[in-house]
């Protein structure tokens, strides 16, 4: 398969992915940060009736918590997740559970509600924790870099972080575009999808190498087409395992490794696809231009 005749039309299918997740923050504001980094309170009830979204709502600002998001869990209007901005509880002593509860009953006296989660996070922590996150995924990037321009190439290198970095990035905007929560869950999505893609990336690297002894009279673009189609069964194999895991964690997992792995089906999809249109393609346009400037200088010598 001739992969790297149509990297062109990759190039331009990336682009218009980004431009769609650029155009979700536009209209979202933003990034949807969780708990995690924004700091407030996260309550997860399980009623024995039936209950809207507004009802619950409603109660929540009688409570006396204004602001506050409401998410039902599943169907049926029996699970909901709730999120307290971190203003919303000063100056109230009670339990911010209990008081919801209570608004609730005092409208409907035979519901009952199970308490089944509750975290909170002050502000600073969550400002702390954001800026650590941000730390994480750019000395991972730095520490890739490094380790395949020592072990590889530099032009090798650069195709492998940008490969890394695009795929991080798409999954990051993917998570806009659905309008998902950002926590800490998400980074180390980020992170796993990071480890896995440059895996991928690497054993291609390897084999590229490999066939530039074995066809010193071939061009790059037929040494890379054919390295990328020796280990294309190894990649569709290695995708297709990965992706049955994720499929369980998806659908199985419940609602707090959900986000988890969303990240990771995303980041594996667009990982498979960046390790032969992003990191391959891209060493193909360093070399070729590497190649074109021994030509001019060759000429110019002459």
């Amino acid at each position: 398969i001739p992969f790297m005749q149509y990297r062109r039309y990759a190039y331009v299918f990336s682009i218009l992915v980004m431009l769609a997740g650029v155009a979700s923050l536009i209209a979202h504001g933003g990034f949807r940060l969780g708990i995690d980094f924004t700091g407030g309170r996260l309550i997860e009830y399980r009623f024995s009736q039936p209950v809207s979204a507004d009802q619950l709502r409603d109660a929540t600002q009688r409570a006396g918590f204004p602001g506050a998001e409401v998410q039902e869990v599943g169907t049926g209007g029996l699970d909901f997740m709730l999120r307290l901005p971190s203003q919303a509880e000063s100056g109230l002593q009670a339990t911010p559970s209990g008081r919801i509860i209570d608004e609730l009953q005092s409208r409907q006296p035979a519901l009952t509600a199970e308490l089944r989660r509750e975290e909170v996070v002050g502000p600073k922590v969550g400002r702390e924790l954001r800026g650590q996150a941000t730390l994480a995924v750019i000395f991972a990037l730095i520490g890739i870099l490094i380790y395949i321009g020592v072990r590889y190439d530099f032009a090798y290198a650069v195709g492998g972080v940008v490969a890394l970095a695009h795929n991080v990035l798409v999954t990051l905007l993917m998570f806009s575009i659905f309008n998902k929560e950002v926590t800490l869950t998400t980074v180390a999505a980020l992170l796993t999808v990071g480890g896995y893609s440059i895996n991928d990336t690497v054993v291609i690297f390897d084999r590229i190498r490999e066939q530039t002894r074995l066809m010193q009279k071939s061009n790059l673009a037929d040494v890379i087409n054919s390295s990328v189609n020796q280990t294309l069964s190894r990649t569709i194999i290695t995708s297709a395992g990965v992706f049955y895991a994720i499929a369980a964690l998806f659908f199985l997992g419940g609602e707090v490794i959900h986000d988890f792995a969303f990240g990771m089906f995303v980041g594996v999809a667009f990982g498979t696809y960046a390790s032969i249109y992003v990191a391959s393609a891209l060493a193909l346009e360093m070399g070729l231009r590497r190649e074109r400037i021994k030509r001019e200088k060759a000429a110019a010598a002459a």
